[in-house]
């Protein structure tokens, strides 16, 4: 037995309008061609990866996500908060796969899938495999907050949850039935750890197929990561404390459709000041008169930092052009250089980062 998918109320219905203006809009903004989309979409999937992995407790330096997921550090065996990090990323670049798979068909075996990317460092929780022994959350007091379903039932509740996702409630908003897959997800809690954080890749897999919005753009990490107690506290009182499919799901999909809209608030606002920003850098090659080339470096060094082979792949330069741009840009104080032969990087100077943010502040 799972929960019921709550009726739409008319305040929901007023709600989901909303929320589908927004996202409407946010999704004529990224289908829009413009330069700065790529380091943006990066930084959106940065972010929701760490705050995905935080609410779990794993922690990482400022910027250190974004040099992980963008490929540009390795992550050394053995340092969990990073490993947590790039195999979420990995699992979420699945999820990027099967969301445009035409094919594509919800079997149990997606969900062991996702969980043995996101998971695969955890090598002693099982990854990819269902538990087989007791699960009880703790709360943040210490004591226990939520008992799992027995692990006798997983396989069967499971089965239960994947049929839905495949042919349950297939007229209900999208966004609704994310948060449905979310909460049967976590409330099974099928696995012996990452329950929390295959919930999560679930219902970011439910929204990525619907084709409006990528994962990183469609996703709720960012504000459940902020709103972690809030996130908690209504999951337990929507649980009761153990599996009971029985009772009202309703407050936990107004709190995620309320998620949404703050989210896709926050995305458009990120893409208003990342227009800014690169016409900020455009008007500031220019006054140079230095090629239109160098915005991409300085718009890279701003968000996470760069490299040479960053810097060539996205302005399509030769490593000798690329080494005299950095040159140049170093000389005039717009970036500092961090670390030495293949693994030297460059970040914006203090300099630059406070005439990029009075600009934008002024715009």
């Amino acid at each position: 037995m799972l929960f019921q998918t709550p009726a739409k109320t008319e305040e929901l219905e007023k709600r989901l309008i909303e929320l589908d203006q927004l996202r409407a809009a946010l999704g004529r903004e990224i289908t829009n061609p413009s330069p700065w989309l790529g380091t943006l979409r990066r930084l959106a999937k940065a972010s929701s990866v760490e705050s995905s992995v935080s609410i779990e407790g794993f922690a990482l330096p400022p910027g250190e996500a974004l040099a992980i997921v963008s490929g540009a550090v390795a992550v050394q065996t053995g340092d969990e908060n990073r490993k947590a990090v790039a195999d979420y990323a990995r699992a979420m670049d699945h999820v990027g796969v099967m969301a445009r798979d035409t094919g594509f068909e919800w079997r149990d075996r997606v969900i062991l899938d996702l969980h043995f990317d996101a998971c695969y460092f955890q090598r002693d929780q099982s990854p990819g495999r269902w538990r087989t022994t007791p699960i009880t959350v703790t709360g943040s007091d210490g004591r226990p907050a939520y008992e799992g379903p027995d692990a006798s039932s997983v396989v069967a509740l499971m089965a239960e949850v994947v049929e839905w996702l495949q042919e349950g409630d297939l007229d209900a908003h999208v966004v609704v039935r994310a948060a449905m897959a979310h909460l049967y997800t976590v409330s099974v809690h099928p696995f012996r750890d990452g329950n929390g954080r295959i919930s999560r890749i679930v219902q970011s897999l439910v929204l990525a197929r619907e084709g409006l919005l990528s994962p990183e753009f469609a996703s709720i990490e960012e504000y459940l990561a902020s709103h972690t107690p809030e996130y908690y506290g209504v999951l337990q009182r929507v649980q009761g404390g153990r599996y009971m499919p029985e009772r009202d799901a309703s407050e936990w999909v107004t709190f995620c459709v309320a998620a949404h809209i703050a989210q896709a608030r926050r995305r458009l606002d990120q893409i208003a000041e990342a227009s800014l920003r690169w016409s900020h850098l455009e008007e500031l090659i220019a006054s140079r008169g230095w090629p239109d080339r160098l915005v991409i470096a300085l718009e890279q060094s701003l968000i996470g930092g760069t490299d040479r082979t960053k810097y060539e792949q996205e302005s399509g330069i030769s490593t000798a052009t690329a080494s005299n741009d950095f040159r140049r840009l170093l000389d005039a104080g717009l970036v500092t250089q961090a670390g030495r032969g293949r693994s030297t990087r460059y970040f914006a100077s203090d300099e630059l980062r406070s005439q990029v943010e009075e600009a934008v502040a002024r715009d």
